[in-house]
């Protein structure tokens, strides 16, 4: 039993991995998919050994024991499937080929299953430690085997080449790396006698966690920079139903709020450049603070103005009241912030915009970068009232007080706006 008991550790350390990746993200496709492909690792590795004392005689069976294999196989290039679909591509970029070779990839794992049920004997006799046994490598059975596992490993490699090249982002060029430098040496367990195997397979294991270690420390630091001001609906779309999906453009009736510092411009101009940001890092921390308190997403930080928008990505039932609750907010947090900043000579204000309207949404980007955006006559409209309103003061469109109640809201005579040609019939909240 002592004997065996390297492999046990090395399986308890997949099956915890799995447990991990599965626990920490168990809604992602991505990470079900790492886990079950871990997971399967584990397994195959207990059972091979523990089962099959004797390769020489293995029982009738055995052949099912190579089923775990081939899953483990098809579930980790499942994994490379679904990471390559969460990075951004150029226009020009033909994402299918690479697509294609883990398909492939996949079949591979498919003919080795097939392989372990039509030849259980072969596989136990010729394939399995096939390091200590004289002339198997010679033999054409251990090719059967060795084959689809060889050609499993090329192309999942040429399809992380092909994902590097499109110039992923840090954590995930770190893990993907750390992924094709540790699989040879957890393929490498097929063939090598059973204690240098235990070895190999750990070492892999060790590679692929480092990566993944540096990947989650990597975006947890970006994840909780960028939470301070982004809705986590977004971050949790494009994992969830993968990049190309959230890409796709939609129509939804979307309640949008501009605000942006009065009289900033000659301040800017007027203090030193330190001081300036010093007032913009604060306003806009204190506008994220009151956007993740509404579960609304910041569309655009522009200067001293910030778009938000509020059912998008996801529609919410009560979008035009949770706007106006979040630009009264807005206006009693962030005012008070700018307006600490004032000098004697150049006092700064806050003005709120806010509309409602049918807009298409979605997310665009190149593939460095990927913005979620939203085009649309109330992203505009929300914009001019924000231009409009004074210090204090939030302007909101008739959509948005229909839709909300005019309860608390005073109507305000039509006002001419750019690019209307007709009067804006609005409502206000008074200071």
């Amino acid at each position: 039993m002592n004997e065996f008991t390297p492999h046990t550790f090395v399986s308890l350390l997949a099956l915890g991995m799995a447990l991990a990746f599965l626990s920490a993200d168990r809604y992602s496709k991505t990470s079900q998919a790492l886990a079950a492909g871990l997971a399967f690792i584990g397994i195959g590795i207990w059972l091979n050994v523990t089962l099959v004392v004797d390769n020489l005689h293995p029982p009738r069976w055995s052949g099912l024991l190579g089923l775990p294999d081939a899953a483990s196989i098809i579930m980790m290039l499942e994994w490379l499937l679904r990471v390559r679909r969460t990075v951004p591509v150029g226009a020009a970029t033909n994402v299918k080929f690479g697509d294609r070779l883990l398909r492939i990839g996949q079949l591979c794992g498919v003919f080795y299953a097939i392989a372990s049920l039509a030849l259980p004997d072969a596989r136990s006799q010729l394939f399995l430690r096939a390091l200590q046994v004289p002339g198997a490598l010679r033999s054409w059975q251990f090719w059967i085997f060795a084959t689809p596992i060889l050609v499993s490993l090329l192309l999942g490699t040429a399809a992380i080449l092909l994902l590097l090249n499109r110039r992923p982002d840090r954590a995930e060029t770190t893990r993907v790396i750390a992924f094709s430098i540790g699989a040879p040496f957890m393929a490498a367990g097929f063939i090598l006698p059973i204690q240098a195997a235990a070895v190999s397979v750990l070492i892999g294991e060790i590679i692929f966690l480092i990566g993944s270690v540096h990947y989650h420390v990597l975006q947890g630091n970006r994840g909780a920079f960028m939470s301070r001001f982004l809705s986590p609906q977004v971050a949790a779309m494009v994992r969830d139903r993968g990049l190309e999906s959230a890409m796709e453009q939609k129509s939804l009736e979307v309640t949008v709020v501009c605000c942006d510092i009065r009289g900033f411009t000659p301040y800017a101009q007027a203090n030193a450049p330190t001081q300036v940001i010093q007032v913009l890092r604060d306003y806009y921390d204190a506008v994220g603070g009151v956007v993740a308190e509404f579960g609304a997403t910041i569309k655009d930080f522009a200067g001293d103005g910030i778009l938000i928008l509020i059912g998008a990505p996801l529609p919410v039932p009560d979008q035009a009241q949770r706007g106006i609750e979040m630009a009264r907010r807005i206006r009693e947090i962030a005012r008070d912030v700018v307006k600490r900043s004032s000098t004697a000579t150049h006092r700064l204000g806050l003005g709120v915009g806010v509309a409602t309207g049918q807009v298409a949404v979605g997310i665009i980007g190149s593939s460095s970068r990927l913005e979620y955006t939203a085009v649309g006559p109330a992203v505009n409209l929300s914009s001019r009232l924000c231009e409009l309103a004074a210090d204090g003061e939030i302007l909101i469109d008739s959509r948005t007080g229909d839709l909300a109640g005019q309860a608390g809201l005073k109507a305000r005579d039509p006002l001419p706006v750019k690019g209307y040609e007709e009067p804006v019939a609005l409502f206000a909240v008074a200071a």
